[in-house]
């Protein structure tokens, strides 16, 4: 029987409690999640990458059917790449939904991958990345918004 391996992809600048949800309930879904950080040399992050990954292989240290990888290029690409049939992507809010429902159809036009959607539990919906790195930058208390691998930073 053919494995169901997905990837979640993201900068993950950091790993939030809306990324650790969504995770923790993609695994019960797929035999296989792998967790993809994408590089973006245009872009400017607050955390290396190399602290990123380890944010998340520390928080998921006890699952074994989670990786924790780097790409760059199309996610498709990658998917490719890995041989994952599925995409994992979170929804907070309808403007995520327009947004991903979008990348989602290109996906499709170009390979043969699928997405899945899985709404973020209504605890967590409101937090972003951006957010958390708006606290963090002003001192604020970021620690309900990250799982304990972040804050350890």
């Amino acid at each position: 029987m053919k494995k169901r391996r997905a990837i979640f992809p993201g900068s993950f600048d950091p790993l939030t409690l809306g990324h650790y949800d969504i995770i923790k309930r993609g695994i019960t879904l797929f035999d296989e999640l792998i967790i993809a950080i994408g590089v973006n040399t245009d872009k400017k992050y607050m955390f290396t990458l190399e602290e990123r990954k380890r944010f998340i292989s520390d928080a998921f240290k006890d699952e074994p059917q989670i990786t924790v990888l780097t790409y760059q290029g199309l996610t498709v690409d990658f998917c490719k790449k890995v041989n994952a049939g599925f995409i994992l992507r979170g929804l907070r809010n309808p403007g995520d939904f327009e947004f991903e429902k979008a990348i989602a159809h290109t996906n499709r036009k170009l390979s043969e991958i699928e997405t899945v959607f899985l709404l973020t539990s209504s605890g967590k919906s409101y937090i972003s990345s951006s957010i958390v790195r708006d606290v963090i930058r002003n001192g604020g208390d970021y620690s309900g918004l990250v799982p304990d691998s972040v804050r350890t930073k």
